[in-house]
């Protein structure tokens, strides 16, 4: 049985290798044709075109090998019964379990590949990704981001925010320290929410606070209802802080959603993308299980265009089910854990009902 396993596996990898190759090739080249005119416009050196390719193929890796997976699992399983190499194999008693066996051994070694890329690797790309395309080429300012927080100074002002929320366009737990000549706090202002509208930010309560310069000594408090708050940003300027949670692994995100809670925040998103960060790796079993039944349904009869163009259509029904299902665990309308998992409970009952109406 060892001779079958390394035959299959060779003529499997050899597969996916080019499909991986292929998908990586064709994604790199339209994202990058899409950006080009951004480069040339913001006058990028070659070394910032480095950074981009450096950066962005272990990103664009783990996006496509999950259908790389599904369509090498037909291509392998689909040309080796055209050739009637797998009507062999059962005639020798060897079991469709026991053929798939090896191949789904390599998906899972893949799946946990994935996981540590995603927790290693792809959220210091991420970082860099963003420091390049929002820092160095568009010249947007760069804030101090210590997790959920945000700290910035303002020529006389330091101002802290908690955590911002551009889907609410909302700034929660906002802080300003103003400060005078000899740099001694004269005022703090505190607002628990602050909401951009009309080009301004509202704050619906705010806690002013006023210092002696000399002495340090609370000289007054004044509690306003209304009022806006000039912090010289506007909501696009916090966009960066859209993908600071894809910066973070999953021991980081689980770290600032129980730091979130205990402040009295909104965790939802950070715990959504904690789940995602361990269920999205397990794809690639998925999509390698889902790729079995389409390459066995007919046999040697079986049409290998047909397979791959289902497969990979099963391929873009699954993110786009997974993309609402996260957008409603974002909204609160699901759990975290229900919204992470749901699509791949599905498709692997989806997959094995198929299985099991394969001919044996």
């Amino acid at each position: 049985m060892r001779t079958l396993d390394l035959f299959l596996l060779k003529h499997f990898t050899r597969i996916l290798s080019l499909c991986i190759a292929a998908f990586v090739g064709i994604y790199l080249l339209i994202d990058f044709f899409e950006k080009v005119d951004d480069f040339i416009e913001h006058h990028a050196v070659p070394t910032d075109y480095l950074v981009y390719f450096v950066n962005n193929v272990p990103f664009i890796f783990i996006q496509i090998l999950p259908l790389a997976i599904m369509t090498t699992m037909v291509l392998t399983l689909g040309g080796l019964g055209r050739t009637n190499e797998i009507t062999a194999m059962r005639a020798c008693g060897v079991s469709l379990w026991r053929i798939v066996q090896p191949l789904m051994a390599l998906t899972l070694l893949l799946s946990f590949l994935f996981l540590l890329l995603n927790e290693f690797v792809i959220p210091a790309n991420t970082k860099q990704l963003n420091y390049l395309w929002e820092i160095k080429l568009k010249g947007k300012r760069q804030h101090q981001l210590t997790h959920s927080e945000i700290w910035y100074r303002n020529n006389n002002r330091i101002i802290n925010i908690a955590i911002v929320d551009p889907q609410k366009a909302q700034l929660h737990g906002l802080t300003i320290f103003y400060f005078d000549e000899q740099q001694k706090i004269k005022k703090r202002q505190d607002a628990k929410v602050a909401n951009f509208e009309n080009g301004n930010w509202q704050a619906k309560g705010l806690v002013e606070r006023t210092f002696d310069s000399k002495t340090g000594d609370l000289i007054e408090v004044t509690n306003l209802a209304n009022q806006t708050i000039d912090i010289d940003r506007q909501l696009e300027d916090f966009s960066a802080q859209q993908n600071l949670n894809n910066e973070l692994n999953f021991q980081q995100l689980a770290a600032m959603a129980t730091k979130l809670e205990q402040e009295g925040y909104d965790a939802t998103r950070q715990q959504v993308d904690m789940h995602n960060r361990i269920a999205t790796p397990f794809t690639c079993l998925i999509m390698g299980f889902l790729g079995v039944p389409f390459a066995l349904q007919r046999g040697r009869n079986s049409n290998i265009a047909l397979g791959i163009g289902l497969s990979l259509g099963i391929g873009v029904i699954y993110f786009i089910i997974q993309s609402l299902v996260t957008a409603f665990g974002y909204a609160n309308a699901v759990p975290p854990f229900i919204a992470a998992w749901t699509t791949n409970f599905i498709f692997l009952l989806f997959g094995i009902w198929l299985l099991l109406n394969v001919n044996e």
